[in-house]
């Protein structure tokens, strides 16, 4: 859906201007794409860069660049588990604030150290090759807080891709008070 709202952004019809296979699994676009199997393919990582590394392909283009901050990853829960557990969500958010200034502060490589263990198949040149990426293209931001802007980017990309009726209110929906407690704590 990111790819295809950025190609209509870009003035690209991707129903008349390209043909797009969707018919493969998302797991197996790397594989097919160096079968032999299109011009191109939309690949996360360690795909990409394995990619790169076999030979096979190039990374042109980040579609998180191109789109700007889609929130990827967001985290949810019942509105009565945040009543009841404040507490809980608070450690948990400051320890993803914690990370995300690590990897803001650090280098590729020792970023890549610390993170090789929980991911055992990808050696460390990869996982490095990957940290010092998403550094260029700014992948992390500087805190956790989900911005309206970025919601309403979701829901752009959600609505012009046929997957959202309704659009939701951000004030009703969305929380930012742990993200900026987490901030002053850390």
């Amino acid at each position: 859906m990111v790819f295809e709202y950025i190609l209509k952004k870009n003035g690209l019809d991707p129903a008349t201007d390209m043909r797009i296979n969707q018919s493969i699994d998302f797991g197996s676009t790397a594989a097919a794409f160096s079968g032999g199997q299109g011009d191109f393919t939309v690949e996360f990582e360690p795909s990409a860069t394995a990619l790169e590394k076999e030979g096979d392909g190039y990374v042109v283009a980040s579609l998180g660049v191109d789109s700007g901050y889609v929130p990827y990853t967001s985290y949810s829960a019942k509105t009565s588990f945040l009543e009841k557990n404040p507490q809980i969500i608070q450690k948990f958010v400051n320890a993803l604030q914690k990370g995300v200034l690590y990897v803001n502060s650090h280098t590729p490589e020792e970023i890549a150290k610390v993170i090789q263990p929980q991911f055992k198949e990808n050696d460390l040149d990869t996982i490095t090759t990957i940290v010092k990426r998403y550094q260029e293209q700014d992948t992390w931001k500087e805190n956790l807080i989900f911005e309206k802007d970025s919601f309403e980017l979701l829901q752009d990309i959600l609505e012009e891709a046929g997957e959202l009726e309704n659009r939701a209110d951000y004030e009703k929906l969305v929380t930012t008070e742990f993200a900026k407690k987490a901030i002053e704590e850390n």
